[in-house]
């Protein structure tokens, strides 16, 4: 790989990954690599169905690119774990997510799992993961971070982020830590808007950047930037990925970072709504970002790769700064990509039960997760006896919420231990009618089990009224399981039992159904601070 046998067209398209909208190369993903010589593409669930097409995919694609005489393709996917994952096939194994993995207090597991999520996505194709996230989620009212984050203490955000970066890269994929210099204390999402950190240097550096500065430690493939104002380093109003300041002053020259940059995506809001994509992407090379990201629309990726190479022809951009983007990424493609022998035989994908040792080590994780924040004799339920669940589904997309298709609900799971078991599904937000129905059955109750589930912020408005509701009716048992934010009880403080799961999947479930009926026992450690005065203390 040379870069004197690149012509400037070819240098600025290997500075972008950009998205595509099918399951087959479509004439979105042909243009870009074939016009404009793309470095590398992003999967979403858009481009996902069975795991043998995934794969196949992936070849397709890179044989597109080797057909166009381009370089081997970056296919690239934010595959975190937990409530963050693309791949949703009952054939790839359902990795929990950070603050789960946090929970554990023991970075052994935030490795394992980690392999077993690398070695399923080399059999894909893919060979970068945008993970994992290194925020220090310390802000209860961070609506984009939140399980995202291993937890609130930077150390051990710390030592979880090096066990991952270390796994996947021992595994043959590039990692991602981000979001550069920390997304966890904001309580604005920036696929949304701009948010601001307005912490001084020495707060930064004693929180936010410890990740970071651990992940460069271990020798991170990727940084990925955050559109997020930090004051204290850029005294303009402008995100970290568009500044300087912080990319080039902080990332590279004070803390030595000689990997490469990749910027969060041009199309939030926080960069497409305030500056324009072509102008997002000119400026965030200027602020030494190495490549830009463009997940979504055909039209945007165009103006941003025409905007960077005006900005060259022009003079904007010295052509010495896109050499130097262009060796970092040819040199990481050279070790991750270019050496890697293809294999002949074709992947194998097993499902759950096929895979007893990654089953074992996935229920044991979750085992360890699940934690017992308040208990004022609730617990365990008596097995001989109904109980209720209200179980909220979520019925809407996001980019951070993604409802999966295969699903164990906490009935399901409770099914195995109590004979009588009514389960009453609700949506994410109840309304009105939602409400009564479950204050209707559980007047007859003497066992409820409310699973919560906040996206966002705060729990939603009607399943805070419905918890409200059934504390009202005196029940004999009353027990509240968080499925995904473990703040909920902030806004729900008078509950007499509490648990946190960190997330919804299957693995986590089944776990608490067991610790309910009382056949185990929650062992995990909340990773952040509550409110509520009897809860037990952050790890």
């Amino acid at each position: 790989m040379n870069i004197s046998n690149l012509t400037l067209v070819q240098k600025i398209g290997q500075m972008f990954i950009c998205g595509f909208h099918s399951l087959v190369p479509d004439d979105q993903i042909r243009t870009l690599i074939q016009q404009y010589h793309l470095g590398g593409v992003i999967y979403f669930r858009r481009n996902i169905d069975e795991l043998e097409l995934v794969a196949g995919l992936s070849k397709s694609l890179q044989d597109l690119a080797a057909a166009n005489g381009s370089l081997p393709l970056w296919i690239a996917i934010d595959q975190e774990g937990g409530m963050v994952a693309r791949i949703d096939h009952k054939k790839m194994s359902r990795i929990p997510g950070n603050m789960a993995l946090g929970a554990t207090d023991n970075p052994k597991y935030s490795y394992e799992v980690s392999v077993i999520s690398a070695q399923e996505m080399t059999q894909l194709g893919i060979n970068m993961n945008f993970a994992p996230c290194v925020d220090v989620n310390n802000n209860p009212l961070n609506p984009v971070i939140g399980v995202r984050s291993f937890g609130e203490q930077a150390d051990k955000v710390a030592e979880h982020g090096a066990a991952v970066i270390r796994s996947f890269q021992e595994n043959g994929i590039s990692a991602a830590a981000k979001h550069f210099p920390g997304h966890g204390d904001t309580s604005v999402d920036s696929h949304m808007g701009l948010a601001t950190v307005e912490h001084d240097v020495e707060r930064l550096q004693q929180v936010e950047l410890k990740p970071f500065i651990r992940a460069i430690q271990e020798r991170v493939d990727v940084i990925m930037t955050a559109h997020v104002i930090f004051p204290a380093i850029e005294p303009e109003p402008i995100p970290a990925t568009l500044s300087r300041s912080v990319l080039t002053g902080l990332l590279r020259e004070d803390l030595s970072y000689q990997g490469i940059i990749v910027t969060d995506c041009l199309e939030m809001h926080a960069i497409a709504k305030f500056f324009g994509v072509g102008e997002g992407a000119v400026q965030a090379i200027e602020a030494g970002a190495d490549i830009v990201l463009v997940s979504h629309t055909l039209s945007d990726q165009i103006e941003a790769i025409e905007a960077v190479k005006q900005a060259v022809l022009s003079g904007r951009i010295h052509e010495k700064t896109i050499d130097t983007a262009v060796e970092r990424i040819l040199a990481l493609k050279q070790q991750r990509i270019a050496d890697v022998p293809e294999s002949e035989a074709a992947p194998v994908f097993l499902e759950r039960h096929e895979k007893p040792e990654v089953d074992r080590l996935l229920q044991e994780v979750a085992r360890k997760s699940i934690t017992l924040v308040k208990d004022q004799g609730q617990l365990p339920l008596d097995t001989q006896s109904s109980v209720l669940v209200v179980w909220p589904e979520v019925r809407s997309e996001t980019q951070v919420d993604e409802p999966w298709t295969e699903v164990v609900t906490l009935g399901d799971a409770l099914a195995a231990y109590i004979g009588q078991v009514k389960e009453i599904r609700i949506s994410a937000e109840p309304d009105e009618q939602e409400i009564e129905l479950v204050l209707r059955e559980a007047a007859s109750c003497s066992q409820v089990v409310v699973a919560t589930y906040t996206a966002g912020s705060a729990l939603p408005e009607g399943q805070r009224e419905l918890v409200e509701g059934l504390q009202q009716q005196k029940l004999g048992k009353l027990i509240v399981a968080s499925t995904r934010n473990p703040y909920d009880l902030n806004d729900i403080p008078g509950v007499p039992a509490y648990l946190c799961c960190y997330e919804n999947t299957p693995y986590f479930m089944e776990a608490l159904a067991a610790i309910l009926a009382g056949h185990s026992k929650a062992e995990g450690q909340l990773p952040v601070r509550l409110d509520d005065p009897n809860a037990v203390g952050v790890n």
